[in-house]
């Protein structure tokens, strides 16, 4: 019986030395600014990253693509004590997703009843709730300097049952969608019920084409988010996914809620199985990274 001569910390400490003679790996360990020690506990996953980084470099088109993911490249992101792998789109999908963008410059909808919110306009918002003012102020702000900068921050808008906060926010990314602007409006628990339905169901729109409209949407709003039966799969793999891809794209992403955002940390922590503030914190440093934060108190106009 043979026995093996390295200890598990050998056999680590062997394995990065020789990762790193590859200039590569150097490269991007530096990149990414780990440590040797914590860059060491992932060396073979920080090789996979190399290689299709080194694969990427030499692709002539999605067609050639040889990656797991076509049109796609993992990378590694220091986070904290451990390092976390994401996909990111290489340049011929982003191409790819761009063009289909401008030929598809419409609102799409997640929404059982659309139709007040699909025809929701700026020229017919009330301006006389004195209260409604701020809100106001602030997207007709956002609407004038969007074609200048396309990266701002979007709206956390939080506050009373019926004061019109959705209306509001749609009204602003409707007007956005008429200037070429791809933007997604969703009510975030029909949302979430959708993207389960399209484990089963071969005809409609699959998980991932989804996951990537919402990704990579011009403008996105997240509608009544704290209003869903939260579970750790909505919470990490659909909602850590989206958020964590539009803040490093820098894309507006727009909420409204009933909860301010104290409250919608503690409604993240808990699911059924679990409480895991960790993760809540992540989640809502994400929503505080992509947007401002806006009370909206006024009377119920759904009575």
């Amino acid at each position: 019986m043979k026995t093996n001569i390295f200890s598990d910390e050998s056999k680590l400490n062997y394995d990065y030395l020789e990762a790193v003679k590859d200039p590569d790996f150097k490269k991007l360990v530096a990149r990414i600014k780990a440590s040797d020690d914590l860059a060491k506990k992932y060396t073979s996953k920080i090789q996979n990253c190399v290689n299709e980084l080194k694969t990427c470099s030499k692709c002539k088109g999605l067609s050639e693509c040889k990656n797991t993911c076509p049109g796609l490249v993992l990378y590694p992101r220091v986070d904290g004590n451990m390092i976390t792998f994401e996909y990111h789109e290489c340049k011929y999908l982003k191409e790819l997703n761009e063009q289909k963008r401008k030929e598809a410059s419409s609102t799409a909808f997640f929404y059982n009843e659309p139709i007040q919110i699909k025809n929701a306009s700026m020229g017919e918002i009330d301006l006389t709730d004195k209260n409604r003012l701020q809100t106001i102020k602030w997207i007709k702000d956002f609407y004038k300097k969007y074609n200048k900068d396309k990266h701002q921050k979007g709206l956390y808008l939080h506050g009373s049952f019926g004061s019109g906060k959705t209306y509001i926010l749609a009204a602003l990314l409707n007007e956005l969608a008429k200037n070429g602007a791809t933007t997604v409006i969703m009510y975030y628990p029909q949302l979430l019920r959708t993207l389960k339905e399209s484990f089963n169901k071969s005809d409609n729109e699959s998980y991932d084409e989804m996951i990537n409209k919402f990704m990579t949407a011009d403008i996105i709003l997240f509608d009544d988010i704290g209003a869903e039966n939260l579970t750790a799969w909505s919470r990490d793999e659909v909602l850590g996914t989206i958020l964590q891809y539009r803040m490093e794209e820098n894309l507006p992403t727009f909420f409204t809620s009933n909860l301010n955002i104290e409250e919608l940390e503690a409604h993240l922590a808990e699911t059924k199985q679990s409480v895991d503030i960790v993760k809540a914190k992540r989640i809502i440093e994400r929503i505080k990274s992509l947007t401002e934060d806006i009370e909206l108190i006024s009377k119920n106009r759904r009575v």
